[in-house]
């Protein structure tokens, strides 16, 4: 049995492990470790499930300033802080699946590709004042990226249940010559072990079909067509004398509706030293609770209530963020079905002297309101929204088939 480990006690290991600087300006002696990174898949050996999965805990019970870290002014833990850990305890879990006997530096550099779902319980809230675990292992591996399943507990009238659970995807590189770097693969034992690998490599399959179906490369299929058409339809104002003639230039929206243009909200953020992560950039846990603090407070203002977070869906990492870097988070309401509100997230850093933005993250949050309140419509009115309408109605839908509620 694996004893739960202190959280930032794990940190502290990982960059031990990492041989990461005491400081930013320092550099880390990646040329030296080169020599160790595996030249084949094959030369490694293979892992079982229970050799990565490790414990954490998060000792709110015992320390009233960890409190005044982690509440919310609803006496509640803030989830962005639970995004935080749980991004460090899927690095920490990705090291321990490739770490070497005796090995007191690893050669490889992994970090998080992608999150590519977090689901949370219908009316799960996490209490500031008792402990939360966090449990995890890899639960599938390729040559060089692997999935990490996580899970988030917490003793609430007396019982230790499962508040949420993620899943992410980490790859592995060298980090001297800046390419991809193989890993240990993962072998299993038994059917239950059989049946969770499998479900890793269908997830992967999964995003291999959805990038084919992005709506940047195929058309909308025939029902989304359809659909926003009708919503095209809605919008004319058929009481103008010409709108038969085919001009289309009177549009209207219901009263209880909002344009999707006017659903924008934005933040720029200077990023600090004091945010890096193991290889001096930004962290990608910071990235990730800066970008859904900005989604909620979105929806928080579009329904003028306290939206509740169901899912996190799909986030990318397309490129690192350097310590010194303006990041700039947009984010935008671009779908809504009766109580829920879909938000989506874009993150792009900005040269300050030319003022250039290059993509750096994509966001997805599903929120639900609660007592019995609807989330007021979302309508496009250029074709991009339109195309941001369906993107959004794609995920909103497609955490559904996974069985959110």
């Amino acid at each position: 049995m694996v004893t739960a480990t202190d959280v930032e006690v794990a940190r502290i290991a990982l960059r031990e492990l990492v041989g990461t600087p005491k400081t930013w300006s320092e550099e880390r002696e990646e040329a030296a470790m080169t020599a160790h990174v595996p030249t084949s898949q094959a030369e490694l050996p293979a892992r079982k499930m229970k050799d990565s999965y490790r414990e954490a805990v998060i000792p709110l019970a015992g320390s009233v300033e960890l409190q005044q870290k982690y509440v919310n002014f609803w006496n509640a833990v803030r989830f962005g802080r639970i995004m935080e850990d749980l991004d460090s305890m899927a690095v920490w879990i990705s090291y321990t699946h490739n770490q070497k006997a005796n090995q007191k530096k690893s050669a490889l550099s992994i970090v998080t590709a992608a999150v590519d779902r977090i689901d949370i319980g219908e009316s799960a809230t996490l209490l500031p004042d008792k402990d939360i675990y966090l449990r995890g292992h890899v639960t599938w591996a390729g040559s060089t990226s692997m999935e990490v399943t996580m899970e988030v507990e917490q003793e609430q009238n007396g019982v230790l249940g499962k508040i949420l659970e993620a899943r992410f995807l980490m790859v592995a590189r060298d980090p001297h010559n800046k390419v991809k770097a193989y890993i240990n693969p993962l072998s299993v034992e038994g059917p239950e072990e059989q049946a969770i690998f499998d479900s890793g490599l269908a997830h992967k399959a999964q995003h291999i079909l959805e990038a084919k179906r992005s709506l940047l490369k195929t058309l909308p299929t025939e029902e989304e067509r359809q659909t926003i058409h009708d919503i095209f339809l809605s919008t004319l104002d058929t009481k103008w004398e010409g709108w038969w003639s085919g001009s289309f230039k009177n549009i209207k929206k219901l009263e209880t509706s909002v344009w999707m243009e006017d659903t924008k909200l934005k933040n720029m953020i200077i990023c600090f030293p004091e945010e890096r992560n193991l290889y001096n950039k930004i962290f990608g846990g910071f990235l990730m609770r800066s970008a859904f603090e900005l989604g909620w407070t979105n929806a928080c203002l579009y329904s003028k209530s306290r939206p509740y977070l169901l899912a996190v869906d799909d986030i990318l990492f397309t490129r690192p963020v350097e310590i010194g870097s303006l990041l700039y988070l947009s984010s935008q309401v671009c779908y809504t079905s009766g109580p829920h509100i879909q938000v989506k997230v874009h993150a792009a850093i900005v040269d300050p002297k030319t003022g250039d933005q290059l993509p750096s993250n994509v966001f997805h949050y599903t929120f639900k309101l609660h007592h019995d309140l609807q989330a007021p419509p979302v309508i496009p009115k250029a074709y991009a929204e339109y195309m941001m309408y369906l993107d959004g109605k794609r995920h909103f839908e497609g955490g559904f088939l996974r069985g959110d509620k």
